[in-house]
C-alpha cells in the first residue's frame, strides 16, 4: 500500500484514472483504501431539476450515485441515500451559494460544489470543491490553452464549538494539467498535483462559513504560489538554458 501510494503521489494527473485501475486490479484487497486516499480529477455531471452543473467525488457518493448540492437527491435515483440534517443542510445552500460568487470572481467561471456532512465527534465537515476547464472548448475565456484543467479539493473539519471557538483542519489538493499548441514552438504540456494542510483555532462569533472562507483563500494563494515556483519557475528555467529565446523576447508561460 505504501508502495502504491508513493507511485500516485508521482504519476501526472492527466494520468493518474489510468494508474489507479491498475493498481485496483494488483491490489484489489486495498481497493477502499487506494479510493479515500488517492484523489482524482473532478468530473462534472448535469442536475437536470435544476439545470446546474455539479461535482463528482467521494465525498458525495453512495454506491454509483452522486448527490447534488443543488436539488439534495442522488443522480441516479437513490432511495436511502444519506442526506445533511436540516440544519445542515442550510448551512450547504449557502456556502454553495457563497462559493459560487467566489469562484467566479476568482476563477472566471468553472464549475463549483459545496458537501458538508456530520462527523462522529460532534462537528462537521465541508468539502469545496471547484473545477476548471481552461481550455478553448471549455471555460477558458483568453483562449491560450488547448486542453488545461486545475481541480481544487478543500475538505475542512470542525470541531465541537468550545467556548466560542471551534478547531478547524483544512487539507487541501490542486491538480493542474495543460497542453499548449503553436506552430513555431511546438506542444508543450505541463502538470502536477500539490498538497497542504492547514489548523487553526478559530472564533465562531462571525460563523463557519466565514473562518472557512478565509482559510480556504489563504491556502489556494499558498498553493498558486507553490506552483508558480516549483512548476512554471523552474520549467522556465529549463527552457531557457536548453533553448535561450532570442535577444529581446520573453518566454512567457501560458495563462488559462
Amino acid at each position: 500500500m505504501e508502495a502504491a501510494m508513493d507511485l500516485m503521489r508521482r504519476i501526472s494527473p492527466n494520468q493518474s484514472e489510468t494508474a489507479l485501475s491498475a493498481l485496483l486490479s494488483l491490489l484489489p484487497h486495498h481497493s477502499a483504501d487506494l479510493l479515500s486516499q488517492v484523489d482524482q480529477p473532478l468530473q462534472v455531471c448535469m442536475d437536470t431539476e435544476s439545470m446546474k452543473e455539479f461535482i463528482l467525488c467521494e465525498y458525495n457518493r453512495d454506491a454509483d450515485s452522486y448527490r447534488s448540492p443543488w436539488s439534495n437527491k442522488y443522480r441516479p435515483p437513490l432511495e436511502d441515500g444519506p442526506l445533511p440534517s436540516d440544519e445542515l443542510r442550510k448551512l450547504e445552500i449557502e456556502a454553495n451559494e457563497i462559493f459560487a460568487v467566489y469562484r467566479d470572481q476568482y476563477y472566471e467561471g468553472g464549475v463549483s460544489s459545496v458537501y458538508m456532512w456530520e462527523d462522529d465527534n460532534q462537528g462537521l465537515v465541508a468539502c469545496f470543491l471547484i473545477k476548471k476547464d481552461g481550455s478553448k472548448k471549455g471555460h477558458g475565456r483568453r483562449g491560450h490553452l488547448q486542453e488545461g484543467s486545475w481541480d481544487a479539493i478543500h475538505v475542512i473539519e470542525v470541531g465541537p464549538v468550545e467556548e466560542g471557538n471551534a478547531h478547524y483542519c483544512l487539507t487541501s489538493t490542486v491538480m493542474l494539467s495543460l497542453t499548449t499548441e503553436h506552430k513555431p514552438l511546438g506542444t508543450f504540456n505541463l502538470s502536477g498535483s500539490i498538497r497542504r494542510q492547514m489548523s487553526l483555532d478559530l472564533s465562531v462569533a462571525e460563523g463557519h462559513l466565514c473562518n472557512m472562507g478565509k482559510m480556504i483563500e489563504e491556502m489556494e494563494g499558498k498553493l498558486r504560489n507553490s506552483l508558480d515556483q516549483v512548476y512554471f519557475g523552474k520549467t522556465r528555467e529549463m527552457v531557457c538554458t536548453l533553448r535561450p529565446p532570442p535577444e529581446g523576447i520573453q518566454l512567457r508561460l501560458p495563462e488559462s
